[in-house]
C-alpha cells in the first residue's frame, strides 16, 4: 500500500483520525497537568488541496467537503463533531487540510509539548519549517517506530502517542505496529496510544486485534468507519482507530458521532461500530 499522504490528504480516513485524536487531547486538557504527545509518521504537516496529488483523487471531496455541507445542513451537531469541524475550517477555507500535527499544535497549551517523526526528508523538511517558531514542538526525521523507546517516558506523566503509518509493509507492519505499542507500554503504562489502520476486507484483520487483546492495558477498544462494503481487497473500504488507554469516557462521546459520518461520506452499504477489545470491569 504506497499510501503518500498528499494523495489522500482530508478524506474519510483523515477525518476519522483527526476527530478522535482532537476528542483525546481535549480529554487530556481538561486537568490543568500539561501533556505529551508524540507522533510516530507526522508527514508534512498540511496539504494544499488543490496540489496536483489531491485532483488525481479527488479523496478530499468525498470526505471533509461532504462532511461539510452534510454538518451545515444537520445543525446542531454532536460536541466532538462540532469541535472537529471548527477546528478544520480555517485551512479547508484557505484551501488546505491540516495534517495532526498542526491540528495537535493548536489544540495545545503553553506548557504541552508534541514531538513529531518523520523519516522522509521530502516531507520532514516542511514540517521543521512549519513549526520553525514554535517551540513547544519538536521535529525529529527520525523512524517513529524505535521513537517509542527513545523518546518515552516524557517528563509529562500525561499523553498520548499518535501511531499513523502508511503501511507499505502491508500486512507485515501491524507485526512492527504491535511491537512498538508493546515498547511504549513497557516504559509509559499508564500512556494513551492511538494507532490508525486502513480496512480493506476486515476479517483480515481479526488476527491482529485478538493479539492486540493480551496487551498490558485494561482498556482498549477501535471505532471503524467503513465508507463502502468490505468486498474488496483491492482499495480502501474504510479505516479505524485503535485506543490503548482511551481517557474515561471516551466512548461515549465518539460513538453518537460514528452514524454521522457514515451519513455524511458513506455509500450504500457504510457502516461503523465501536467495539470493545478489553474492559476493565466497573
Amino acid at each position: 500500500m504506497n499510501y503518500k499522504h498528499a494523495y489522500h490528504a482530508g478524506n474519510h480516513a483523515d477525518v476519522l483520525k483527526h476527530l478522535l485524536l482532537l476528542a483525546t487531547l481535549d480529554a487530556l486538557s481538561v486537568k490543568p497537568a500539561p501533556w505529551f504527545l508524540l507522533d510516530t509518521h507526522a508527514g508534512q504537516g498540511r496539504y494544499a488541496l488543490d496540489s496536483v496529488e489531491a485532483g488525481k483523487t479527488g479523496e478530499s471531496a468525498e470526505g471533509i467537503t461532504r462532511l461539510q455541507r452534510w454538518g451545515a445542513a444537520h445543525r446542531p451537531l454532536k460536541p466532538a463533531l462540532a469541535r472537529y469541524l471548527k477546528a478544520v475550517r480555517p485551512h479547508t477555507d484557505a484551501g488546505f487540510y491540516p495534517g495532526s500535527p498542526l491540528l495537535a499544535a493548536e489544540a495545545a497549551r503553553e506548557d504541552d509539548r508534541i514531538a513529531c517523526c518523520e523519516l522522509q526528508a521530502d516531507q520532514c523538511a516542511p514540517l521543521k519549517a512549519l513549526f520553525a517558531r514554535d517551540p513547544r514542538v519538536g521535529v525529529h526525521q527520525r523512524d517513529g517506530y524505535a521513537a517509542t523507546k527513545a523518546l518515552l517516558p516524557p517528563s509529562q506523566r500525561r499523553g498520548l502517542v499518535l501511531i499513523d503509518p502508511p503501511y507499505e509493509a502491508q500486512a507485515a507492519e501491524f507485526d512492527t505496529v504491535l511491537d512498538a505499542i508493546r515498547t511504549g507500554l513497557g516504559r509509559w503504562p499508564q500512556g494513551i496510544f492511538a494507532l490508525w489502520y486502513p480496512i480493506k476486507q476486515r476479517r483480515t484483520l481479526l488476527p491482529f486485534f485478538r493479539r492486540v487483546a493480551h496487551l498490558p492495558a485494561r482498556n482498549i477498544w477501535t471505532a471503524e468507519l467503513l465508507v463502502r462494503p468490505d468486498d474488496s481487497p483491492l482499495r480502501m473500504n474504510g479505516s479505524g482507530m485503535l485506543l490503548v488507554n482511551p481517557p474515561w469516557q471516551l466512548d461515549q462521546a465518539i460513538e453518537p458521532v460514528l452514524p454521522d459520518l457514515a451519513a455524511a461520506m458513506g455509500d450504500a452499504g457504510a457502516r461503523w461500530q465501536l467495539h470493545w477489545l478489553a474492559r476493565e470491569a466497573s
